[in-house]
């Protein structure tokens, strides 16, 4: 049975402390809330076979250019290793508004559904920035997530020791940063209603409404708590519960599940005021947080700048079962779509997770993960991880591509 990764294997490990990107354990076993009841139920990815079906969504701005980039990678893998991708593009965002009308058409959707992984570059651009909320490129995305039951976002935040001095913080804040953000992703004032914008007197009034069942608190909760007992053991809870009935209902709900099923992982709370504040103060204090969509939507992105560049961050959006869609963190870029400049470096390390955690190809992730550190100590930079005066030889997302393949075509495979 072909199962997503729901939970918490992404877990332990997307980043452990003894290795930039490899996990110490490929233990394919994953934690979800069944949907009668947010009790833990062992799930399994997708088994090992030879051939796999991949939906690559390549998106607008920059996302062309690096998912092109990453099927050079991705190619040299499966001639170096002897599997197959069989990989299908689809339409998502601008790209599929201006060719259909619709930024998830439903055959995008079959698409993804009916495959093994998916693949995302990125979404969005000024062009359709004035469109009717029903045609923006982000409508398209929430549209993906709903209706694959995509719930938790999975971003990890290490600090590499090749890009330390990329961060704009100083080094001794954010040397060792190991963070891990799970946000809640189907929920909150993103998919509430109702919501709107009328004319009352004569005035316009736009509302939406940030709601939460306690299921979905629940859900989410199951993989926070899984996800920090395979990390460091600690927990933070970010809500805003002092003024929001919906963020004491999260911190009920939150505590209540961790003390019940995870008492060996320390639970503490924070408003998101203070929880943004204090990820530039001191981010070594946190190992794993847990928030809802909005707070995680910023929060999230915020933590990811502590290593220096969203460019180098993969993403990961689960659910229950089906395909995960693996992607960057970072955004479509159209600034400088087309003129070779973008850092495909975190699609790759995302094709890595994909292969990792949905396809059971965890030694093949390793290569990918390896190679990209290979290129990174070769002093290879994209323009957005380049550092005046770092003697790095600046390269654009073509070449960078072709020196992360030829590293994996030359890799020591296990026969």
């Amino acid at each position: 049975m072909k199962i997503s990764n729901t939970a918490v294997l992404l877990l332990t490990a997307l980043f452990t402390p003894s290795a930039a990107f490899a996990p110490q354990s490929t233990h394919q076993t994953r934690v979800a809330a069944p949907p009668s009841s947010a009790s833990s139920i062992v799930l399994s990815a997708v088994s090992k076979k030879d051939v796999y079906q991949i939906t690559l969504l390549p998106g607008d701005g920059i996302g062309p250019e690096i998912m092109s980039s990453t099927k050079t990678v991705l190619s040299a893998l499966q001639r170096r290793c002897g599997f197959t991708l069989e990989m299908t593009e689809a339409l998502i965002g601008g790209a599929a508004i201006d060719e259909r009308g619709d930024p998830f058409p439903d055959e995008s959707l079959e698409q993804c559904l009916k495959s093994d992984s998916v693949l995302l570059s990125c979404i969005g651009g000024y062009k359709w920035d004035t469109n009717p909320r029903e045609l923006r490129p982000e409508t398209g995305l929430l549209k993906m997530r709903k209706s694959m039951g995509l719930f938790a976002n999975l971003r990890p935040a290490k600090v590499l020791s090749q890009l330390i001095d990329a961060s704009t913080l100083k080094r001794e804040v954010v040397e060792g940063v190991d963070v891990m953000v799970v946000r809640e992703l189907t929920g909150d004032v993103y998919f509430g209603s109702p919501k709107g914008i009328d004319v009352v007197d004569g005035k316009r009034v736009g509302y939406n409404n940030m709601i939460y069942n306690e299921y979905e608190i629940e859900r989410i909760a199951k993989v926070a708590g899984d996800v920090a007992s395979k990390r460091g053991g600690k927990l933070c809870s970010v809500d805003k519960a002092n003024v929001l009935d919906v963020s004491q209902l999260w911190r009920d709900v939150v505590t209540d599940v961790i003390t019940k099923d995870f008492p060996e992982v320390n639970l503490s709370h924070m408003y998101v005021d203070n929880a943004a504040m204090q990820l530039i103060r001191y981010p070594k204090q946190f190992d794993t947080m847990v928030t809802g969509n909005i707070f995680g939507d910023i929060l999230s992105d915020e933590a990811s700048m502590l290593v220096g560049s969203l460019g180098m961050l993969p993403s990961a959006s689960i659910g229950e079962s089906g395909p995960g869609v693996f992607e960057p963190c970072h955004g479509s870029a159209p600034d400088i779509a087309g003129e070779d400049k973008a850092n495909p470096l975190a699609l790759i390390l995302s094709a890595a997770m994909m292969l990792r955690y949905d396809l059971d190809r965890a030694e093949e992730a390793d290569i990918l993960e390896q190679a990209v550190e290979a290129v990174l100590d070769q002093g290879l930079r994209t323009a957005d991880i380049k550092q005046e005066g770092d003697g790095c030889k600046l390269v654009g997302c073509i070449e960078m591509g072709e020196a992360v393949a030829s590293v994996v075509s030359s890799a020591k495979v296990e026969v």
